[in-house]
C-alpha cells in the first residue's frame, strides 16, 4: 500500500493535507478490492427488461444492469446465472451482470479507457457482440466502433490505442454464447477425463461450437473424439 510520510517541519495545515491524501488513496486501493467482490450470481429472474433483470437468491431480489447480449440469452430462462461487475460510487452501488467471460472481459477493459463509462460500455455491448468489438479493436476498425450510439471519431480512436495490446492479451472466454456454458463445460470436463489435455480439448471444442452452436454434449464429445 502506497505510504504518505510527514515531515517534522509539516505545518498543521500541510500535515491535514497529507493525511486526507493518504485517505484516498487507500479508498482507492480498496474500491479496487471491492469492483471484483462478487463473481456472479444465481437465482430465479423475478423481472426482466433488456436492460436490467432482478434476480432473486436467498430470499433477496438483486438488480442487476444488463446489455442486450445477455437479455438475448436468458430471455426465455426462468433461473440463471450470471458473472458480475460491482461499480461503487458516491451515490450508488450498481451491479451489471453477463451472460460470459468475454462480454465481462471486455467490459472491464472498455471501462479502463478515458471517457468510458460503465453506462456507455453497456451501450457498446448492447449495439455490437464483445467478438465483435474484439475484433474491430484487432483490426484497427474506427468505423465500426463509430457505428455504435454515442461513440465518436475520437472515443473510438481513444478505444483502438488504449486496448490494441490489452485485448490480444485478455482471454476471450466462451465468446460462443448461443450454446449453453453447461453444455460447453460438460463437454471438456468429460474429454479431460479421458484423458485429453485441457487446453487441446478447449481449443477443439470452440472450434466445433463456432461451426454448430447448437450441438448437445454428446453429439459434441463424439466429434471432439474425431479430431483429437
Amino acid at each position: 500500500m502506497p505510504d504518505v510520510k510527514f515531515n517534522k517541519k509539516n505545518t498543521p495545515k500541510t500535515d491535514k493535507k497529507h493525511k486526507l491524501l493518504k485517505i484516498i488513496i487507500i479508498l482507492q486501493i480498496i474500491k479496487v478490492d471491492i469492483n471484483f467482490m462478487y463473481e456472479y450470481i444465481k437465482g430465479n429472474i423475478t423481472e426482466l427488461t433488456p436492460a436490467c433483470a432482478i434476480i432473486e437468491t436467498g430470499g433477496i431480489g438483486y438488480f442487476i444492469n444488463i446489455s442486450l447480449q445477455t437479455y438475448s440469452q436468458i430471455y426465455q430462462r426462468s433461473e440463471v446465472r450470471l458473472l458480475l461487475h460491482y461499480i461503487i460510487r458516491e451515490d450508488a452501488h450498481i451491479l451489471f451482470g453477463f451472460f460470459d467471460d468475454d462480454e465481462r472481459n471486455v467490459f472491464r477493459l472498455l471501462l479502463s479507457v478515458n471517457g468510458i463509462g460503465a453506462n456507455t460500455a453497456r451501450m457498446m455491448l448492447s449495439s455490437i457482440s464483445s467478438h465483435e468489438i474484439r475484433i474491430a479493436i484487432e483490426k484497427d476498425d474506427i468505423t465500426k466502433l463509430k457505428s455504435i450510439k454515442g461513440i465518436g471519431l475520437k472515443t473510438a480512436q481513444r478505444i483502438v490505442v488504449d486496448l490494441k495490446d490489452k485485448i490480444s492479451k485478455t482471454p476471450a472466454g466462451n465468446i460462443f454464447i448461443s450454446t449453453s456454458s453447461r453444455v460447453r463445460d460438460e463437454a471438456v470436463s468429460a474429454m479431460v477425463t479421458l484423458g485429453f489435455t485441457k487446453n487441446a480439448v478447449e481449443k477443439c471444442i470452440d472450434a466445433l461450437l463456432s461451426n454448430e452452436p447448437d450441438l448437445n454434449v454428446e453429439s459434441l464429445i463424439k466429434q471432439a473424439l474425431k479430431h483429437l
